[in-house]
């Protein structure tokens, strides 16, 4: 019997994992170019310290764990808003939590590395 739940567990946590790879949708670097020509203000989600590290010039520096917190300095919920972290995991989910707070433009821009030159 604990060997069926182990392999259940398992099977269980590599679906997630894919789920949320999946779901990682990340925006192509000419929607994030025109977003920012358009005015979208970026957001950097990583930590405090990823962010000293370097960052995109002009971002705001709002980690993940913190948005709900500090949700006013988005601003204007139609405006459009970018975020990024490391490689678009957490700006996925943060995304997903602007969203449901019911902003209507926001862009996953994955991972600075990826942020336009």
């Amino acid at each position: 019997m604990n060997k069926y739940l182990i392999v259940a567990g398992i099977i269980a946590f590599i679906f997630l994992v894919f789920y949320r790879i999946k779901n990682t949708v990340v925006a192509d670097s000419n929607s994030v170019k025109e977003k920012l020509q358009n005015g979208a203000k970026v957001f950097d989600v990583r930590t405090v310290e990823e962010f000293q590290s370097g960052h995109y010039p002009g971002a705001v520096n709002i980690p993940i764990d913190q948005i709900s917190k500090r949700i006013e300095e988005f601003g204007d919920k139609s405006r459009p808003i970018i975020v990024y972290c490391a490689s678009g995991g957490r700006s996925s989910s943060a995304r997903g939590v602007l969203l449901s707070f019911g902003y209507t433009d926001v862009t996953n821009a994955g991972g600075l590395s990826s942020m336009p030159k």
